[in-house]
């Protein structure tokens, strides 16, 4: 499997409640037609945790997307299709900045 993690931030005018209700209302159910996406998960930001021994990235964070497919060609078919289109142009209209990366996992604890 190959992840992709998107840091998202509302774009400017957009409370972060109304940035959520968009993303769980409306973009959610978009990212059930995409095809060849095993796993979709929302990380909704509750708050913030600060450490005293290393300095805060200055990055304003409204929630964390993870994306999951079966490998990196997956991820690519999956990006050409009309559906993953619609997701992301509607990802366009309440996300004002975004910073994704193609992860592996490495599973230190757990299954």
């Amino acid at each position: 499997m190959i992840k992709t993690i998107g840091l998202l931030t509302r774009k400017d005018g957009w409370t972060h409640e109304q940035f959520m209700t968009h993303w769980v209302e409306v973009h959610a159910p978009l990212a059930h037609a995409v095809p060849g996406l095993r796993r979709y998960v929302q990380n909704h930001i509750l708050d913030e945790r600060t450490r005293s021994d290393i300095p805060a990235t200055d990055v304003a964070v409204d929630g964390v997307a993870e994306l999951w497919f079966d490998d990196r060609a997956a991820l690519e078919a999956a990006a050409k299709t009309p559906e993953m289109k619609a997701l992301h142009a509607d990802g366009a209209r309440f996300i004002g900045r975004i910073r994704s990366y193609v992860v592996e996992e490495k599973v230190v604890i757990g299954p």
